[in-house]
């Protein structure tokens, strides 16, 4: 199998374990948003760290990559808050459609900070894909807002993450970088949920539990697939995580998107698509040539 299969096996497995990461937050009901973000991380860090071990790694990496493994954890942790926050205030595929936005981002923060050429028509998808956005946010001066503005916060700092992740791919082991990121977010949130716990049942403590092993394979998935090959070759078929957040909406929740919603998840599709084609294109180009 080649590199570039790899990644989308990777991806689609990524895909699947974030959707039910995402179920399972939000059935277990009215908690703290910081208290479920520590069970998500907790779980990852305890099984990323006999990955390590396993391994014989170090569990905190290289020195001379420790500043960036600290980025890279500060911004996952920040982006993982306000999309369980979205995730507990909106109709699921709303929250996963707003942190697919991540994507897009990344070209930008790519070419920002990365020093990679970003073409003229990953721009346009850009653009394309803040409209379709727009049609899901609805922006009005309310407090209704906030939540869409959660989602959308989530996917700037998702993006800041996971163009730390393309710099880390090659100098640290995947196992490394996500216990890395599961310690730091688990340790610096504790004092917070210490504060602000809220007691569980068994039931809620259970689907907590889940969450957090779902998260790590939604989370190995995604480390290990941009290390195979690069986002703006693969990214698109992170979008089978909305097929899989729609369905269980429905099903579990009784919850549908309306109409501007469905229409912006259908113009963000649209705009990876169209990148995912031409850079296939491009590439197929290179190849031949």
């Amino acid at each position: 199998m080649s590199d570039k299969n790899k990644g989308i096996v990777l991806l689609l497995i990524s895909a699947f374990g974030f959707a039910m990461m995402s179920t399972f937050v939000k059935i277990s009901g009215d908690l703290p948003t910081i208290q479920k973000t520590l069970f998500r991380n907790l779980i990852s860090a305890i099984i990323s760290f006999g990955f390590v071990m396993y391994y014989k790694e170090r569990l905190f990496g290289k020195r001379e990559n420790f500043k960036l493994l600290l980025l890279r954890s500060t911004l996952g942790t920040l982006g993982i808050i306000f999309y369980f926050y979205a995730i507990d205030q909106l109709v699921l595929s709303d929250a996963d459609m707003l942190n697919k936005l991540s994507p897009f981002l990344l070209i930008l923060f790519s070419a920002i900070f990365l020093k990679e050429k970003a073409e003229t028509y990953q721009i346009v998808a850009v653009l394309i894909a803040f409209l379709g956005s727009l049609l899901i946010i609805k922006p009005q001066f309310s407090l209704d807002t906030v939540p869409y503005m959660a989602g959308l916060m989530s996917s700037v700092f998702a993006a800041g993450a996971y163009t730390l992740l393309r710099v880390l791919g090659t100098k640290e082991k995947f196992y490394t970088v996500v216990f890395f990121f599961s310690f730091f977010s688990t340790v610096v949130l504790l004092p917070f949920v210490i504060i602000f716990y809220e007691p569980m049942t068994l039931q809620q403590l259970s689907f907590l539990l889940l969450a957090g092993f779902f998260a790590t394979i939604g989370q190995f998935g995604i480390t290990m697939a941009y290390k195979f090959a690069p986002a703006k070759e693969i990214s698109i078929f992170s979008y089978t995580n909305i097929i899989f957040t729609a369905i269980i909406s429905i099903i579990i929740f009784n919850q549908s998107p309306d109409v501007l919603s469905i229409i912006g998840y259908i113009i963000i599709f649209a705009a990876s698509l169209y990148m995912f084609l031409i850079n296939k294109k491009v590439a197929d180009r290179k190849n031949s040539g």
